[in-house]
């Protein structure tokens, strides 16, 4: 496999991209010195702090290493093994998590609906809790929705609400994974606060990963009384850092002066371009338009291959269709250019 030229920023996964100057910059100066360990630091205090400021609320936050972690931690915390939890059919939770949401929660069984554009609705909702209400059903607890969704869509704040007092209306508590929380917020405009408890959340895990930090998810808990004894979940998962103030400290740099949703609208501005000029690509069919930093396109015969020959990494089994291209908030035009010449050049001719 030929060496990626090194002016090639990837398409596969915000994952790819280094950390963002202001979490770094932030991470070097909790560095300087010594401070106490396991969240009792400076860092750690404010991160949360800015958290609740963000989200004008008296949130619990606390900060795990990954999404998988935050997302199972969180879900059993507001579980029973014998409950379960109803998500979309193509939720990470569901389909890239390799049962964590259970083993963590001891048992507690993951039920999926279909959904246009990889949500959840409230019919989708009272369908499989009305569907059973005997005692050899798992019994609904929780909903779980993804902001912005593994199809690339985003939940209108309206949508949310609508899941929000379905929920509500049927006792079940609401989650919220948001590894791109970030996008979807600049996707929408609005504030984090109305897409989330405002609107019925319970529980956001708020991605950093995705959003230029090296590594670390909040899990910002709206309703405290759900995250009683939560501490000790993570300690007993391996998420409690000795040297927490790492994890923290980006939050810090990100928030401070917003650094996070300038990253993100970054990101998405980017998908906007590269959808724009791949459509007009020879080769390449987008299959709908992106609304965070995700593009889905459907690449002729071959097209893939070459591609990746010439070093372009992406994937192709995200969500059941297409080719999946991401954009972080590293991304820039000459990235996209880059690629859509590369296309140009490799197409089949018509």
């Amino acid at each position: 496999m030929p060496p990626v030229p090194p002016s090639h920023r990837q398409f596969a996964s915000d994952n790819y991209a280094g950390i963002a100057p202001e979490a770094l910059a932030a991470m070097q100066e909790a560095n300087l010195g010594h401070a106490p360990g396991y969240g009792d630091d400076p860092w750690t205090a404010e991160a949360a702090d800015l958290l609740r400021g963000l989200f004008q609320t008296d949130c619990d936050v606390y900060f795990a290493f990954n999404g998988t972690a935050a997302n199972s931690l969180a879900l059993a915390a507001m579980t029973q093994s014998y409950h379960s939890v109803l998500c979309h059919e193509t939720a990470h939770v569901e389909t890239d998590e390799c049962g964590a949401p259970e083993f963590f929660s001891n048992g507690t069984k993951v039920l999926t609906m279909p959904g246009e554009g990889g949500k959840v609705t409230p019919d989708g909702i009272r369908h499989l809790v009305e569907k059973r209400s005997d005692i050899h059903y798992p019994k609904p607890r929780v909903v779980s929705i993804t902001q912005a969704t593994e199809q690339g869509t985003v939940y209108a704040l309206e949508e949310v609400r609508a899941v929000g007092a379905a929920a509500r209306a049927l006792g079940l508590r609401v989650h919220m994974d948001g590894a791109r929380f970030a996008n979807a917020v600049a996707a929408l405009g609005c504030s984090p606060a109305e897409v989330t408890w405002q609107a019925g959340v319970d529980v956001l895990c708020f991605g950093g990963t995705k959003n230029g930090m090296a590594v670390g998810e909040a899990v910002v808990f709206f309703d405290r009384a759900l995250s009683e004894e939560f501490a000790y979940r993570c300690k007993q998962a391996g998420q409690l850092a000795s040297k927490m103030r790492f994890l923290a400290a980006p939050w810090v740099g990100m928030l401070r002066r917003g650094a996070w949703l300038r990253h993100a609208a970054q990101a998405n501005a980017m998908a906007a371009l590269l959808h724009a000029r791949l459509r007009a690509a020879p080769g390449v069919r987008a299959l709908r338009a992106p609304q965070a930093n995700s593009v889905f396109v459907e690449l002729a015969p071959g097209l893939g291959d070459a591609l990746r020959a010439r070093g372009w990494r992406f994937y192709d089994f995200i969500a059941g269709a297409g080719s999946r291209l991401m954009c972080a908030w590293d991304t820039t035009p000459e990235d996209v250019e880059a690629l859509v010449a590369d296309v140009a050049a490799l197409a089949p001719p018509r």
